[in-house]
This record gives C-alpha cells, sequence and structure tokens, in this order.
C-alpha cells in the first residue's frame, strides 16, 4: 500500500473514544462555615485524580439538582455535628431522598458512598453522625469507603498536625474551635484529612467505573447482555 493510501486509510478510521469523566458529587451542611471548609478539601483531593471530577452542592442545591446526584457516580456526604447527630438541614435533604430518588427506583444503588463531619470538640460525638451517613447510605444500597488511616496523635511522638488525628475510621472527622471562624478552623491536618478522603474516594471509584466498563465490554464481546 502507499504511503498515500496509508494516510488516506488513516483519515477515514473514527478518532479514538474518549471516555466521560468518573464524576463525584459532594453534598453538605455547613451551619457556620467550618464543615464547608471541610467539604472544599475535599473536592481539591478528589479533582487531584486525574479523569475525575467533582461537583460541590450545598443539601439545599442538591435539592434542585437530583438528576446531578442520580448519574454520579459517587456521592460524598458531609454534615456538622450538633447535639450528637448530623444537623437538620442535613437531614431534611436526607429525608426528601426517599421521594425523590428510593421511590424512583433505587437510583443510586452500587454508587460509591463516603461521609464527613465536624464539632466543636474533639470528640463531639461525630461517631454517632458518621454512622447516621453509613446507614444512609446503605438504605440507597450504596458501597461505603472509609478512611484507610492510621490513628494518629495517640503515642508521645503524636501530633496535632498528623493526618487524622482524631482517629476516625468511618469517614472524616474535623474540629472547631469554637472561638474560631472558619478563616482558621478547622486546622490544616484536618482539611488534609479531608483532602485524603477526596482523594482516596476518586480513586476507589474511578476503579469501580473501569472495571464495570471492562466487564460490560467483555460480556458484550461475549455475546452477553451486560
Amino acid at each position: 500500500m502507499a504511503d498515500r493510501d496509508v494516510i488516506n486509510a488513516l483519515a477515514l478510521e473514527p478518532p479514538p473514544a474518549i471516555s466521560p469523566p468518573t464524576r463525584v458529587a459532594i453534598v453538605y451542611h455547613s451551619g457556620y462555615g467550618h464543615t464547608g471548609r471541610q467539604a472544599e478539601a475535599i473536592k481539591t483531593g478528589v479533582e487531584e485524580i486525574g479523569g475525575v471530577k467533582a461537583l460541590l452542592l450545598t443539601e439545599a442545591e442538591a435539592q434542585q439538582r437530583w438528576d446531578d446526584l442520580n448519574t454520579a457516580h459517587a456521592i460524598i456526604f458531609g454534615a456538622p455535628t450538633y447535639v450528637g447527630a448530623a444537623s437538620a438541614s442535613f437531614k431534611a435533604f436526607q429525608e426528601a431522598s426517599s421521594n425523590a430518588v428510593m421511590a424512583r427506583g433505587y437510583l443510586w444503588k452500587d454508587k460509591i458512598a463516603a461521609g464527613f463531619t465536624n464539632s466543636g470538640t474533639q470528640s463531639g460525638d461525630k461517631l454517632s453522625t458518621l454512622i447516621q451517613l453509613v446507614l444512609f447510605a446503605a438504605q440507597h444500597g450504596m458501597h461505603w469507603v472509609g478512611l484507610d488511616l492510621p490513628p494518629a496523635n495517640c503515642s508521645s511522638s503524636g501530633s496535632d498536625d498528623d493526618l487524622n488525628r482524631l482517629g476516625f475510621w468511618l469517614g472524616a472527622g474535623a474540629q472547631s474551635n469554637t472561638d474560631e471562624g472558619p478563616d482558621l478552623a478547622p486546622p490544616k491536618s484536618d482539611l488534609a484529612t479531608a483532602r485524603y478522603l477526596g482523594r482516596r474516594v476518586a480513586k476507589t471509584t474511578l476503579q469501580l467505573v473501569r472495571g464495570r466498563d471492562a466487564m460490560d465490554a467483555r460480556a458484550s464481546s461475549c455475546g452477553i447482555q451486560p
């Protein structure tokens, strides 16, 4: 085949398919801005992973954009811990999802989920909020991703500057001094932990999406309905 024929043949070939970005939504409520700082740090972490895009929504915005959540591959939920539980505003979003998502056929089934929370004290019963978020995701049929970081600041060589200084595994916990605004709190280590969770969720979601695509392609090549 002449060089010109090769060039013409290549020109007729369709361009390689470009995979759409993997989408991670972050839905949060922030009463005073501190949990919002966590959410922004998570968004930064998500977008550090190539091929993944983040969508940051408050709980009020999310209730106007159900379709965006339904088409996301993962959803990370966040709320401040008030009196040992997620804030009422976030709870309203959770309850609204019953009719908007569950009643329409469990539209979040098999998506990746994760969570984060903030309170004014180092404990603040934040675990209660994270457990609520896990149960919420489970009722939607989602796959939960926690932290894989060892606990920090639990020995004489530990420091408040360490990742996961508060020692949570279900999700990212943060503590904000009650006399400091979101310009100062949560501290850098808690924001870095949130950023780490964003990266972890993005990588896990990318693996899941690519694995599903590979399985569907293999099934299709074998004449099997995926």
